[in-house]
Parts: structure tokens; C-alpha cells; sequence
């Protein structure tokens, strides 16, 4: 392999968050893709963050891209998501050839050459994302053919390359499923532009059609039996959910010190100085601050633990999901005591805050939304092994 001397990573300049920051609510109103967003970031070389310094990368672990990222997303949170996409792929394949696994060293290769890398795996009917799947998979020379259909497709307009999953059932008595990358120029598949949504609308999350679209072996990563998980799937969720609560806890910070700053103009003819000397403000306040307080200290621990390989075991997938789950929530408290303190301003198109509460509400459907999660963490808990079957009774 031939190696690229790296220089060292150094953060976003405040600058380059401030001006996608300033794109944010256009992009927003115009349900638009960030181009100059994206554009600035990959120039920067934020897209390698994850890519291990020997390829040329930023060498940068989960902890510390997480910390990279929630500085991003308190001032455009969908661009934050979106990207967030492609990084967790290298951040798989990098953390995997730490633990001796190089079988995805050609990821990191191909980020470094420019192809980017989105996420295949939402589907209608399937609360099992990479589990289980409702799309096909067929073997066939040299491959498999993919039929299904996918959504949530963040990145829609400039992926090149698309990590999905789908079950082959010719054996019915052991289903499984086969994890694989399709190319931008691959024919069988079709893009259905349906991203319309409430929240998060810069990250153009729209459907891909699937019809006998080709996987060929050298861009299957997985087989595996459906419904179980192995380091390649662990390492999946760590990266992809702690980039999820990453996201939403950039927004809390963002919707804090909107609401302080809020609070200290506001006036009322009833209170001789701002509304920050309001009791019940300062309440709110309070309130906001500890929920950021403590769903940052539960982030912070979580990605630390992973980065520096502490073994929790069989607890990890409850551990990640948990978090998730806890700073996504938090992060809606923390939103809507911003709201509260806003006195009825944050309500108006084109206030930041506006925007952040949309955005905010996206949380919840991200893996594992909250059913799962507590279906996970329940089980942990009580010592009820995940792949317990029947499911349920």
C-alpha cells in the first residue's frame, strides 16, 4: 500500500461553521441540498476526518470526530447529519482495521480518492434496521441482485457509493443478510425525490428504488445471519448513533445560548430590567443548562469508552442506544424551554429557533427510534438475551 503523508488534522475554522451556518435556513426554506456547504467541507478535508492518518486522512476516533461534528451542527445541523453519513462508514472501516479486520481498507481508500458513502438501510416496515430487511437479495454470478426499497437516503444528490442491506431467503430455515455497496453508475436502481419534510431538509434524504440493482463480491462486506450482529454491525451503531446524538446535542447547545441571549434582550413593562431576572426565565434556564450538562457528560463518556476500547461486552448495544436515546430527548427539552423563553418570537419563520424545533423533532426517527431502544435497553437490563425468540410472549 502506498502511504500519503498526512498533515495534522486541524479543527473547522469558526469561520467556515459560521458561513454554513449563514446557508442554513436558505437551504432549509428551498428544501435544497447544502452544495456550498458541501463543497467548503470536503475543501477542508472534513469528509477524511475519520480515515487513518497512513492514508492520508484525519485520523481522528469517534470521540474526537463527535466533539468535531456537534461543533458543526449548533450551526447547521442537517449538513452536520447528512455528512454524517459518509464519516461513519470510514470511522467502521478505520476502527475495524484497529481491531485487525482490514476487510474495508478499500473504503478508506476510495474516501481519500473522492468517492463518497451513504446509507441504504431505511425502510418502510422494518424496525430491525441491518438486522432484517424487506428488500431481496439474490445470488447470482459473480454477485448478488438487490430488489427493495429504501428511504431516508441522506446525501441523495452526491453519493457514489450506497452501503445497503437486504435478505436472501433461499434457505427459508436460515434467512440471511447481505451487507454491500452499490456504484452511483451501477444500473437497477431508480431515485424517487420525496424528501419533503418537516425538519432536516437540507440533508435531501430521498428514496432509492431498488430493481435487480447489482452488488458484485468484491463490494459485499458482509453475510450474515439474520437478526444477529457482529463486530461489523457494533461498529455501525457506535458510530452511527454517537453521530446522531452528536447532531442533536449540537442543536441544544445552539437553542441555550439563543435562549440566554433571548433572555437578556427581552423587556417587560412589568420587570424593571431584562427578562433574564425573571425567576421563572431562569427556571427555564436552569432546566435547559442541566439537560445540555448532562446529556453531554453521557455522550462524552460513551464515545470515550469506545474510542479507548473499554469492553462493556454484551452491554455495548445498550450503552449506544441508550445514549442516543437520551441526548435526542434531552435535546427536545432543551428546545422547547428555548422556545419558552423566546416569548413567542421563536415561532416566526426565519428565527433560528424556529428552525432548530423542526430540526430537533428528526431525533426520534433515526435508529433506534424510541420503541427499540427501550426494547434494548429493557432486555439488557434484565439479562434477556437480544435475540430471544419469539420476539415478544
Amino acid at each position: 500500500m502506498t502511504t500519503v503523508a498526512a498533515p495534522p488534522y486541524h479543527p473547522l475554522p469558526e469561520d467556515l461553521i459560521n458561513a454554513c451556518g449563514a446557508r442554513a435556513r436558505g437551504y432549509d426554506e428551498e428544501n435544497q441540498f447544502f452544495d456550498e456547504d458541501f463543497a467548503a467541507l470536503r475543501a477542508a478535508g472534513y469528509l477524511n476526518i475519520a480515515v487513518p492518518e497512513e492514508f492520508g486522512g484525519g485520523g481522528r476516533s469517534l470521540a474526537q470526530y463527535a466533539r468535531e461534528l456537534q461543533r458543526l451542527a449548533e450551526r447547521a445541523p442537517a449538513t452536520g447529519l447528512a455528512l454524517n453519513m459518509h464519516v461513519y462508514w470510514t470511522g467502521v472501516a478505520a476502527d475495524l482495521r484497529r481491531m485487525g479486520d482490514s476487510s474495508l481498507e478499500w473504503m478508506l481508500r476510495e474516501s481519500m480518492a473522492g468517492e463518497v458513502f451513504a446509507a441504504g438501510h431505511g425502510e418502510a416496515g422494518n424496525d430491525l434496521p441491518l438486522f432484517l430487511s424487506t428488500a431481496s437479495a439474490e445470488r447470482v454470478d459473480g454477485g448478488y441482485r438487490i430488489t427493495g426499497h429504501k428511504m431516508f437516503g441522506s446525501l441523495t444528490p452526491v453519493w457514489t457509493r450506497l452501503g445497503i442491506h437486504a435478505m436472501d431467503t433461499s434457505n427459508p430455515a436460515a434467512p440471511q443478510i447481505v451487507h454491500g455497496f452499490i456504484a452511483r453508475d451501477a444500473p437497477g436502481y431508480s431515485i424517487k425525490p420525496t424528501w419533503d419534510t418537516l425538519g432536516m431538509r437540507a440533508t435531501r434524504s430521498d428514496d432509492t428504488v431498488l430493481d435487480g440493482a447489482f452488488i458484485p463480491d468484491s463490494r459485499v462486506i458482509r453475510v450474515v445471519p439474520a437478526g444477529t450482529a457482529d463486530a461489523f454491525i457494533l461498529t455501525v451503531f457506535a458510530w452511527a448513533l454517537s453521530g446522531f446524538g452528536s447532531v442533536y446535542l449540537g442543536i441544544a447547545r445552539r437553542a441555550l445560548a439563543l435562549a440566554v441571549e433571548t433572555a437578556h434582550r427581552r423587556k417587560s413593562l412589568a420587570v424593571s430590567r431584562s427578562m433574564a431576572y425573571h425567576p421563572e426565565v431562569q427556571h427555564a434556564i436552569a432546566e435547559a443548562a442541566m439537560t445540555v450538562e448532562a446529556i453531554q457528560a453521557q455522550l462524552d463518556r460513551t464515545v470515550d469508552d469506545w474510542s479507548s476500547g473499554v469492553d462493556h461486552g454484551m452491554l455495548w448495544p445498550m450503552k449506544l442506544v441508550a445514549t442516543k436515546h437520551n441526548v435526542t430527548e434531552g435535546a427536545k427539552r432543551v428546545v422547547d424551554l428555548a422556545m419558552t423563553v423566546s416569548g413567542g418570537t421563536g415561532m416566526f419563520k426565519g428565527n433560528e429557533l424556529e428552525r432548530l424545533y423542526r430540526d430537533v423533532r428528526c431525533g426520534g426517527f433515526h435508529p433506534t427510534n424510541a420503541l427499540l431502544s427501550h426494547e434494548i435497553v429493557g432486555k439488557s437490563a434484565l439479562g434477556i438475551d437480544l435475540g430471544e425468540s419469539p420476539r415478544w410472549g
